[in-house]
């Protein structure tokens, strides 16, 4: 059995609070730590320390753990453009030694992308370009 942890630190969870249950799944022998994408709280309550970005957290996660595997479920295709984001996560990956998984979403949240002044597209323009960075990134297939 695998066992894998799943954070919401939009709900009010600091980089040292995710740091510290990252070390401890990787200490306790879990399989991988897994946070959201989200910018913004959802429902009422004090919004804590603010929003923290998914993969700014999952690069110092990589650096100070060693064996879990690191990702989003899922990234926002609608937060960062395709190849900007392949390059991050490429970037994630080397400094984790290959422990990157990458989720992909349309990126649902209206009041989020509003919240942070981000365009807000249909479902299928959000989608539109999520073949093109699996093509590429996962196979070297040209996606033109």
């Amino acid at each position: 059995m695998r066992l894998r942890i799943f954070t919401e630190p939009q709900q009010g969870a600091t980089y040292d609070d995710l740091l510290a249950v990252a070390r401890t799944a990787d200490e306790l022998g879990f399989d991988a730590f897994f946070r959201s994408d989200h910018y913004l709280r959802m429902g009422d309550g004090d919004a804590g320390p603010g929003p923290t970005d998914a993969w700014i957290t999952l690069a110092g996660l990589a650096r100070e753990t060693s064996r879990l595997r690191l990702g989003t479920l899922v990234t926002a295709s609608t937060f960062r453009l395709p190849g900007p984001l392949a390059i991050s996560v490429a970037q994630v990956d080397a400094m984790s030694r290959g422990r990157v998984e990458l989720g992909i979403g349309a990126g649902w949240f209206a009041d989020e992308h509003r919240a942070h002044g981000i365009p807000f597209p249909s479902t299928r323009a959000a989608c539109g370009p999520l073949p093109s960075v699996s093509g590429s990134r996962t196979t070297g297939a040209s996606t033109s």
